[in-house]
């Protein structure tokens, strides 16, 4: 893009404090094998050379020793580790507090992105840094959904069938400015709002983020299903590192 030497300094923050439950498997989703590398490996490569990036902070579990010995050797940018929270929320929180003591300046940029978003192409990144840049309220990427959507009633029977126009699958990252953001946060666990994302939280605000259209191959690992998956999309982007033994799923 002709204007990524115009970008201001941002950070990015990963939440990584859950375990992921649905996956059924033994340890937490991002520290699964993609290829040679684990999917929070994966995630962090997404990243690297991208210009204005000062730094990423990855908010782990309080017992979480794994990400910090498993990305000793990590030099592309520099990474700093917060202590999460019991939702996804607080762990956002919680690294924007580390970043805040990095920068003192509330419009700092900061991107949010799922660890296990490994298959996030940079030409979406790349869009939704200038789009973010641009707006007021933040930016977030997004793909407009597909399916016919239906809603269900407590005895999983067709309720209604629920138009699809302009309705959009919500992806990451999710970009805004850091002083908002927190102060979004923050509004929203005193109002008690249970969030899924972080534009919920800016939207309690009143404000509306600009949807930047991203690539329906960003998918979430959540499911063991998404693992192969998410295998043969790096292989289709170019992306895979193939590893010295069988990979196990």
């Amino acid at each position: 893009m002709s204007n990524l030497s115009q970008w201001q300094p941002w950070w990015l923050i990963i939440p990584a404090a859950g375990f992921g439950q649905r996956m059924g498997a033994d340890q937490p989703k991002q520290y699964l094998t993609l290829d040679s590398r684990s999917v929070l490996e994966v995630t962090l490569s997404r990243f690297i050379g991208l210009p204005g990036l000062q730094g990423a902070v990855l908010a782990l579990a309080p017992d979480d020793a794994l990400a910090p010995a498993l990305l000793a050797n990590f030099k592309d940018f520099p990474l700093h580790y917060a202590v999460g929270g019991a939702t996804r929320s607080a762990s956002v929180r919680a690294a924007l507090r580390t970043v805040q003591q990095h920068c003192l300046n509330d419009q700092t940029l900061v991107l949010v992105h799922d660890a296990a978003r490994p298959c996030v192409r940079r030409a979406d990144i790349e869009a939704l840094l200038t789009g973010a840049f641009a707006a007021k309220d933040g930016a977030l990427l997004a793909t407009p959904v597909r399916d016919t959507l239906k809603q269900a009633n407590t005895y999983h029977t067709v309720q209604a069938t629920v138009p699809r126009a302009g309705v959009y699958h919500a992806l990451t990252p999710q970009a805004f400015a850091c002083g908002l953001l927190a102060h979004a946060l923050d509004f929203a666990e005193q109002t008690g709002c249970a969030l899924t994302d972080d534009s919920s939280a800016i939207e309690l605000l009143g404000k509306a983020p600009q949807l930047v259209l991203g690539h329906a191959d960003n998918i979430k690992i959540t499911h063991p299903d998404d693992l192969p998956l998410a295998r043969l999309i790096l292989q289709a982007q170019g992306q895979w590192h193939p590893a010295q033994a069988p990979l196990v799923g």
